[in-house]
């Protein structure tokens, strides 16, 4: 079995632990990290990015949350110290790591991406927040209180921060897509409004 199909397997095994033991019974694997895993991979062809690379650093991105270490802001520092420690155990090549590292380190915002591979992870994180709207819904609800009347506010902010944080090739790729989106869950006013 390769690293990938090792860290994958690792992966889905501590999100059904997290599922299992937490109170929100989220499934991180799938909810979340098989989206960024799959946007990930079709990044990573589209920019000629190392697959082994990015495919990493997709799958251990989130870490932390899924084993509960640290918080949601730091989760990216604590994810980094994790998947070093992981992929230490499996003797994962040194000059390899530091650049698996940075996917993970650098995920929150294209804005902080050092080279391609951070690219693809970074733009793949939130291409996952688009192909599963409603994990954004659950989070309005759940994690942040928003009443029925407050969603499409809370959605219009993360949809714009996410297209934000998107690097520019990405951005010019998904625009027609995000403006789909955007139309159908916010309503027929947001194009007109925000082009």
């Amino acid at each position: 079995m390769d690293i990938i199909e090792q860290i994958k397997n690792e992966v889905i095994k501590s999100s059904k632990q997290y599922e299992i033991e937490s109170i929100d019974h989220y499934n991180f694997w799938n909810e979340h990290i098989k989206y960024v895993y799959e946007e990930s991979l079709v990044l990573a062809s589209k920019y000629n990015a190392d697959i082994e690379i990015v495919s990493l650093g997709a799958l251990l991105h989130d870490i932390a949350l899924i084993k509960k270490v640290g918080t949601r802001e730091e989760h990216h520092i604590n994810s980094k110290t994790i998947a070093l420690e992981i992929l230490t155990k499996y003797k994962y090549p040194k000059e390899k790591l530091d650049r698996v590292l940075g996917c993970i380190y650098n995920h929150r915002s294209s804005k902080n991406a050092t080279n391609i591979e951070e690219i693809c992870v970074c733009d793949a994180d939130i291409l996952a927040h688009f192909d599963n709207m409603p994990m954004l819904f659950n989070s309005a609800y759940k994690r942040h209180n928003k009443t029925l009347n407050n969603v499409r506010e809370f959605l219009r902010e993360c949809f714009e921060k996410d297209y934000n944080d998107l690097s520019d090739m990405t951005k010019n790729i998904f625009k027609d897509k995000y403006m789909t989106i955007c139309d159908i869950v916010l309503g027929d006013n947001y194009e007109k409004n925000n082009i």
